[in-house]
């Protein structure tokens, strides 16, 4: 496969001009989908990917939330519980609208494209992909969710999760988020039932990663020290955040040794 990176970037900087980039939320989506893209293209290099795979993994980045930018439109949120799965409409404007062809002309890659943007944001891969598709999907749902870590330090909590100060700051931590976060695997968005449960289940996509390169990246750039710690007014949330920080820290140093 042969990709223009140029063409590509000009296609996805036109799609995302039909939307209002004055507003905070698209000019998000917008700064993660280029750090994604480079992260993807980071893990793929420390894989010793062939240059044309790394451009596809760099693709798979850049592709990954068109989708976010109509959900925005239409329901005003990136809540997909609220609204829909971001993932299945990125590949839907993509593979259904056409618009892929506007980053390329190979169709050769489409399958694996639609396979890793559809499935980006699921809880789980499914279980018969071939080993190709699925170091793509690892690769993307990594760079995802490092950038994820980011995307919430950087942007107020309140307007992420749709909720006042002061309810994020009394907010306590539900039990099953808890031992989700010792089992060492992402939470399920039905667990989740306070505002504090979301920074939780942010943070504990670090152990979902599946690349010592994605480890060697959030260990580098802090975000997620920074997520875990949690402003908070409650004691026993304050007493939490305190526990799965030492919890974390002696899980990554273990990763990394």
């Amino acid at each position: 496969m042969f990709l223009d990176r140029s063409r590509a970037l000009r296609a996805f900087a036109g799609y995302a001009a039909g939307y209002n980039a004055a507003d905070p939320k698209v000019k998000l989506k917008i700064d993660h989908t280029y750090r994604v893209a480079a992260l993807c293209e980071r893990i793929a290099v420390s894989l010793a990917l062939p240059k044309t795979e790394v451009d596809l993994a760099w693709l798979c980045g850049l592709l990954h939330d068109v989708g976010r930018f109509e959900q925005l439109r239409q329901y005003g949120t990136f809540n997909d519980a609220q609204s829909i799965d971001h993932a299945a409409m990125s590949a839907r404007v993509l593979f259904e609208e056409g618009h892929i062809r506007e980053y390329l002309d190979d169709y050769s890659q489409d399958e694996l494209l639609r396979t890793a943007v559809a499935w980006h944001s699921a809880y789980r891969l499914p279980d018969d992909l071939d080993e190709r598709t699925l170091q793509f999907c690892q690769i993307l749902r990594d760079a995802d969710k490092i950038d994820i870590l980011r995307v919430n330090v950087e942007v107020p909590m309140e307007e992420i999760y749709n909720v006042t100060t002061e309810a994020l700051r009394q907010s306590p931590v539900s039990p099953a988020v808890l031992q989700s976060f010792y089992e060492h695997h992402c939470v399920l968005r039905s667990l989740k039932q306070f505002p504090a449960d979301n920074a939780v289940g942010h943070a504990s996509l670090v152990y979902e990663l599946c690349y010592p390169e994605s480890l060697r990246a959030v260990a580098e750039q802090g975000w997620l020290w920074k997520l875990l710690n949690f402003p908070t007014d409650n004691a026993d949330t304050a007493a939490a955040f305190a526990a799965m920080r030492q919890e974390m820290h002696h899980w990554l140093e273990q990763k990394l040794a």
